[in-house]
């Protein structure tokens, strides 16, 4: 942990107004060490070392998030919008140059201006649902035109055939002898019976019916800003935001959201697809996206609500038969019983898909 002193040295490389004064941990974020700098120029900020573990090019991070708050700010400035400085991320420059990342030799840095009287909410009701499908729909509309060329900052990051390959392949090495179990092998077998349908957006994409837009592939509820009377403000944690498939937002918010129970359940008879929280965010997402969805956009958002479980359930037992070597466990057999939270979430939603189906065509 980097003391007080050194913290200051490193937002004194950036282009702040006046000084820091203090700087204390802010949030509970599992990627990047977050903090609060306040300071005597008028302005309190927010310093963040950028974990390039994850994110190994750190530049191009930048470059993305620069390219898509630059583009959100001049839409909301056309559009007439007050207060834009409270709906838009700004990052400040390091001092005598443009680049909105320092290096201290060790860690990679930024520095974006704290935007006060905010509040983050980790409640996940229909309300909050509503809000995050349409604030999230509408941060794909604003991007829908970004004339820039963004990159992948975490490459194939809901690449579903390559999350298939990777089980094949951990199945083929067996590392650590699990697919003699047999939960394993019947959890295998039952996720190959899908691997081709749950493989179609990519095949979609290849054949020109899909297309890649900007999204920001980290779809939560605490990833939005309200202000004091319960309005979304702006949208936030913008690391994972590069081009992707709308499925990727549609999907991976209701994958956590929609489960009546935990990740890692082991009572899988817990583990449910919630409808009242599918509805309520496919209507405030169908309500702002509705400007730019195609119509096969549109009518797959129920294949996005599977996709998302059966990803999850790929990975977390490629990760177990290969030995436990990616997810952090608490006990042995953790990822096998994540898997199988994941599975039944998969098999309860699969049972609502007509229901889904019906609903978007109804909105």
């Amino acid at each position: 942990m980097k003391t007080q002193e050194e913290l200051k040295r490193i937002v004194g490389g950036f282009d702040i107004k006046g000084n820091a004064t203090e700087i204390r941990p802010l949030g509970n974020g599992l990627i990047n060490d977050t903090f609060k700098v306040s300071a005597d120029g008028g302005e309190d900020y927010v310093l963040q070392r950028i974990n390039h573990a994850i994110f190994t090019d750190v530049e191009l991070l930048q470059s993305n998030i620069e390219s898509v708050t630059g583009h959100i700010r001049k839409k909301l400035e056309a559009a007439g919008e007050s207060d834009i400085d409270r709906k838009v991320l700004r990052f400040i420059p390091v001092k005598g140059g443009s680049r909105t990342w320092y290096h201290d030799g060790e860690n990679y840095w930024r520095i974006s201006v704290f935007i006060p009287d905010t509040v983050t909410v980790e409640t996940v009701n229909e309300e909050y649902s509503y809000c995050a499908g349409k604030s999230f729909g509408r941060f794909e509309a604003m991007l829908a035109d970004i004339p820039d060329k963004l990159g992948e900052t975490i490459p194939d990051f809901h690449n579903m055939e390559l999350r298939i390959s990777q089980l094949r392949e951990a199945v083929a090495h067996d590392a650590a002898g699990r697919m003699a179990e047999p939960d394993a092998k019947a959890l295998v077998d039952q996720i190959e019976l899908y691997a081709d349908e749950m493989c179609k957006a990519e095949r979609l994409h290849r054949e020109g019916l899909l297309p890649k837009r900007i999204c920001h592939c980290d779809t939560k509820v605490n990833n939005m800003l309200f202000d004091k009377d319960g309005n979304v403000l702006c949208i936030i944690d913008l690391d994972t935001v590069m081009p992707s498939f709308v499925f990727s937002d549609f999907g991976d918010f209701l994958r956590s959201a929609a489960n009546t129970g935990a990740e890692d359940e082991p009572d899988t008879d817990k583990v449910n697809f919630n409808m009242n929280i599918f509805k309520a965010f496919a209507s405030g997402y169908v309500e702002s996206a509705k400007v730019f969805l195609t119509p096969v956009e549109r009518e797959n958002l129920p294949f996005a609500a599977l996709l998302f479980p059966y990803m999850q359930a790929v990975r977390f037992l490629a990760d177990y038969i290969n030995g436990d070597v990616y997810y952090k466990i608490a006990y042995p057999g953790h990822n096998l019983v994540r898997t199988k939270a994941q599975w039944k979430l998969f098999q309860s939603a699969l049972e609502h898909r007509q229901e889904m189906a019906d609903f978007i065509a109804s909105l």
